[in-house]
């Protein structure tokens, strides 16, 4: 019985072991994330298109040609390219009509025929661009050649309304429309994601602890020497030469799950609308803060001097009576111990009532003081 008894024991005590185990590996599973959330490789990327043309079809709503004679140019020289003549000497006043800007990403890979989204803007004086059609626009690239050819419908989710009195009203932003696969692709952006025998990998966020996670899991992965750090933002990785197996390859990496390096203690404040936001990791050194404000307050009344009545001599006059009040609130202090972590900071600073503004001259102060232990970032 006793052999049995202690094998019991040993039984729950393994058992036990496997489940703190369970629990550990899901714990670090669960703070693990994927590659491709973090890092993206070199030479696959978008590129940026743009275009000029015009949108017709308006109901009164297009550019005043008084104001923009550009787009009058534009109709005219678009009319000669169909064949046909204006007189000259016309003045043609339009409402129906606007110059926009079209412009659209193309996304690595893409090949002629396929068809992209693209945004229109106006760039005159039109109220709306709802209900018009963009008519045929090349859209080019900065080596300036056309990548692709945009026409279509727009789709404003703007929407304006003036009545005759000169009262306005505007819903969102009428003067700019998306066309849905409005563009389509007529060449192909070249890139060297098939060139070489190694492949670069940059992260999102330059990290030295996360570029030599990343480079150690890789190697983990796919044997040692796969992966190598180069900087704080690039790993280097040998690839396949052949397209196929190189894409094979791309698709086990950046499926790879590991831990990314902690992010820096940083304090981000946004001066325009008070936003503060303090990340997990900053700490405060020993520290007292005393918050409290002083009052000085100062009316002016007037008084009115005038002689007794019946008197021979004297004059009415005003006199000033200042009254300068000063009231000290009430001023509260907390002390920081060693260590203090974000909790214990946020819930001393609500304590005593801080605003957002003092909570950032709070923390200014703690920073000249040398005791806060992160970066503060003004935004």
């Amino acid at each position: 019985m006793k052999y049995s008894h202690d094998n019991s024991r040993s039984q729950v005590a393994w058992l036990l072991l496997g489940l703190l185990l369970v629990l550990a590996g899901s714990i670090e599973t669960a703070r693990a994330e994927r590659v491709k959330d973090l890092a993206t490789f070199s030479g696959v990327r978008s590129n940026q298109l743009v275009g000029y043309g015009l949108v017709v079809g308006l109901d009164g709503t297009g550019d005043r040609t008084t104001q923009a004679p550009f787009t009058t140019q534009t109709l005219v020289n678009m009319l000669e390219r169909l064949g046909i003549t204006l007189p000259k000497g016309i003045s043609l006043q339009l409402k129906n009509i606007a110059a926009v800007t079209v412009h659209a990403d193309l996304p690595p890979f893409a090949k002629p025929g396929q068809t992209i989204d693209v945004t229109v803007s106006s760039i005159a004086n039109a109220s709306s661009l709802r209900g018009g059609t963009l008519l045929i626009t090349p859209l080019k690239g900065l080596d300036g050649q056309v990548y692709a050819i945009a026409q279509g419908n727009l789709v404003v989710g703007g929407l304006g309304t003036s009545g005759q009195d000169g009262s306005r009203i505007t819903i969102n932003v009428p003067s700019v429309g998306r066309i849905p696969n409005g563009a389509s692709v007529e060449l192909e952006v070249p890139n060297t994601f098939a060139d070489g025998n190694s492949l670069q990998l940059n992260l999102n966020r330059s990290d030295f602890t996360t570029a030599t996670r990343l480079s150690s899991r890789i190697n983990e992965m796919l044997g040692v020497g796969t992966a190598q750090s180069i900087d704080s933002t690039t790993v280097r990785i040998r690839a396949p030469e052949s397209i196929s197996d190189r894409i094979a390859f791309v698709s086990v990496i950046e499926n790879l799950e590991f831990v990314p390096g902690d992010a820096p203690a940083r304090v981000i404040i946004n001066s325009r609308t008070g936003t503060v936001v303090i990340s997990s990791h900053v700490r405060v050194m020993p520290a007292a803060v005393s918050h409290g404000s002083l009052v000085v307050s100062i009316s002016e009344d007037f008084d009115v001097s005038q002689p007794q009545p019946f008197a021979r001599q004297g004059e009415t006059v005003v006199t000033p009576d200042s009254t300068i009040d000063v009231v000290q609130q009430d001023s509260r202090m907390f002390l920081f111990k060693p260590g203090v972590d974000l909790n214990e900071i946020v819930r001393a600073v609500n304590d005593v009532g801080a605003a957002p503004g003092d909570l950032v001259a709070i923390l200014e102060a703690l920073r000249e003081a040398g005791a806060l232990r992160a970066e503060l970032v003004v935004i």
